[in-house]
């Protein structure tokens, strides 16, 4: 029986552990902090693959979303997707010659096919609907997942401070973490999110970096009417179980301020912004209030495309590292699971592995 360790609370971290466990390995699934603490839950988690991707990104991005369509979980809701603004039109243009499933409304259509939205907020022009696209409430999906990989007989250790690859003769042997201790094993996964270049840099592996700061504001109960995700010139808007909303958006994004000690500093009016934005999307304009925000580090390899897959020169070390984690969440999950146990690579993965950074 292989045994592994993986590093992440994330959902790429525990989609990985739980397909281990199900393959009969041997399993340890290791966090420096709690589950979902990093981007897994500061992750507007858009289940998509609207934009004009390469053939095999789009590939495994409809593969996600099918993963999701057969899972009967109450986190997943497929509901539609409807975006405006600069450049949509043509993204529904090329979603028309890809087969994407993709409808161009007029602002009268909006109001009758897409409850809950303002419908003096959409131009003229129209809006574009996506309607087998979705959401994921990602930290509820790692609950999930946590509890199939320890009902397959893995284990799970939260809080463990730093955790890190031990290395000896070009051979990964085991994790060591925050308090000195080696989880000895035959293979390893690093999943951790933003920090998986710097984690690999220490190793001697180069991956170019693109991550930016993130932003998630989350609001209490209100009163909407809202089912799909929104994607607007100034906010991104979803529901959220238990009757809220979650909004983020670029510009916010950007006014994040990151201090020297790696605490981030958020505007009062940021927020305060993003609350106004979303309000004036939304039919009726309800008052929203933001009951958390979560801050920190959004995950984005430097060419936009998933890092996937063994780690060249470090025999046993395997990498899940991208933007596109809530998607992509369950297949890459199943694809490394499969790798680490059988040694055979999927072809699925072959254009997103680390080795195309030093080839």
């Amino acid at each position: 029986m292989v045994s592994v360790v993986v590093i992440g609370g994330g959902v790429l971290g525990t989609s990985a552990a739980a397909q281990l466990a199900a393959r009969g390995a041997g399993v340890t699934l290791v966090t420096d902090g709690r589950l979902a603490s990093g981007a897994s839950g500061r992750s507007l988690s858009w289940l998509n693959s609207a934009g004009a991707h390469p053939p095999a990104y789009h590939r495994l991005r409809a593969l996600g979303l099918e993963r999701y369509r057969a899972l009967a979980d109450a986190s997943v809701r497929f509901d539609g997707g409807l975006r405006w603004g600069d450049g949509v039109r043509e993204s529904f243009e090329h979603q028309r010659t890809t087969g994407y499933p993709a409808e161009w409304l007029l602002p009268e259509d909006v109001a009758r096919r897409v409850p809950g939205v303002a419908p003096a907020a959409i131009p003229a022009e129209g809006a574009l609907l996506n309607p087998g696209e979705g959401w994921v409430d990602l930290p509820s999906l790692v609950d999930e997942l946590v509890h199939d990989l320890v009902d397959a007989g893995g284990e799970l250790r939260t809080d463990a401070g730093r955790c890190a690859p031990v290395v000896s003769g070009g051979r990964v042997t085991g994790v060591r973490t925050g308090d000195g201790s080696v989880h000895g094993a035959d293979a390893v996964l690093l999943a951790t999110g933003a920090a998986v270049p710097a984690g690999l840099a220490e190793l001697g592996v180069d991956v170019p970096d693109g991550t930016t700061n993130a932003l998630l504001v989350r609001t209490p109960p209100v009163d909407h009417r809202l089912r799909a995700v929104l994607n607007t010139p100034r906010v991104a808007v979803r529901p959220a179980p238990g009757g809220g909303l979650v909004l983020d958006a670029g510009w916010a994004e950007e006014e994040v301020v990151a201090r020297d000690d790696g605490t981030f500093e958020v505007r009062d009016s940021t927020v305060e912004g993003l609350l106004r934005e979303a309000s004036a999307v939304l039919a009726g304009h309800p008052v929203l209030s933001a009951e958390s925000c979560g801050v920190g580090r959004k995950p984005i390899p430097g060419d936009g495309y998933p890092v996937l897959g063994a780690v060249p020169g470090v025999d046993g070390l395997h990498v899940a590292f991208t933007h596109s984690g809530a998607t992509l969440g369950l297949i890459a999950g199943e694809l490394l699971a499969e790798e680490i146990v059988t040694g055979a690579p999927s072809p699925l993965l072959d254009d997103f592995r680390p080795d195309r950074f030093t080839a």
